[in-house]
């Protein structure tokens, strides 16, 4: 049994989407990140980064100690090692898989997640950063587009690749982006909506019962954290 510490984030989808499509036994637990349950302590002992998804892994391959991850990208990894599911057995595949799993945590989230910051949660309009973060926003799914040229899926066959990639294309129009632009992009979005892991993972998180994320205390918490904020979270716990 895992316990999958999630929430319906970007993140959190590849983790729900990953449990389905391997078929893992796994316990959901929410952490609501407008009401600061990423803050508890007990969650903090398992993800110390203050942020999910994470998981407990019960019956780790091997036997021994639980073990606890923070990192979808870990995650991901993690769980295809166990399981022997959506990762390639040979070198080869094996690390082509790696290398976009790590392209996806290193440039598509983080620059992707940026555009969606100054464009939807800025406190107030930066002209330069939602320029700069929707164009390299563009860029990546161009790099993306050419990948999937002659391809069904990011590498090849089917891979948690793939599962890291689409939760960071779901929010294209947000982005500011038109998947027409990108037709091989847009074939492989199309065909990945319909994959029944995707659906259910998307149905589960449009049924939670969310805080809102646009008041001035659940902002603090999403937004204004630094390192006093960690110091004063230590001394809480």
């Amino acid at each position: 049994m895992i316990d999958a510490y999630y929430w319906g984030t970007t993140n959190g989808h590849k983790m729900l989407i990953a449990l389905k499509e391997m078929a893992v036994e796994h316990r959901l637990i929410h952490v609501d990140i407008g009401r600061g349950d990423q803050f508890d302590p007990d969650f903090l002992e398992i993800a110390p980064n203050n942020k999910i998804p994470a998981i407990v892994d019960h019956d780790p391959p091997g036997g021994g100690d639980p073990v606890p991850l923070f990192e979808s990208g870990a995650i991901l990894l993690y769980l295809a090692e166990k399981t022997g599911k959506l990762m390639p057995a040979d070198w080869h595949g094996r690390w082509a898989v790696t290398k976009w799993v790590a392209w996806q945590v290193a440039c598509l989230g983080p620059y992707g997640g940026q555009a969606l910051h100054f464009r939807d949660f800025a406190p107030e309009p930066v002209p330069y950063a939602i320029d700069r973060y929707t164009r390299e926003a563009s860029r990546l799914y161009a790099v993306l587009d050419r990948q999937l040229k002659g391809s069904d899926f990011v590498t090849g066959a089917f891979s948690i690749a793939d599962i890291a990639v689409y939760p960071w294309v779901y929010p294209h129009a947000r982005m500011a982006q038109d998947l027409a632009d990108f037709p091989n992009l847009e074939r492989w979005f199309a065909a990945m909506s319909e994959r029944p892991s995707v659906v259910k993972a998307y149905d589960y998180a449009a049924k939670l019962e969310r805080t809102p994320l646009d008041t001035e205390a659940a902002r603090k918490l999403l937004l204004y954290q630094d390192a006093a904020s960690i110091k004063r979270w230590e001394v809480d716990s």
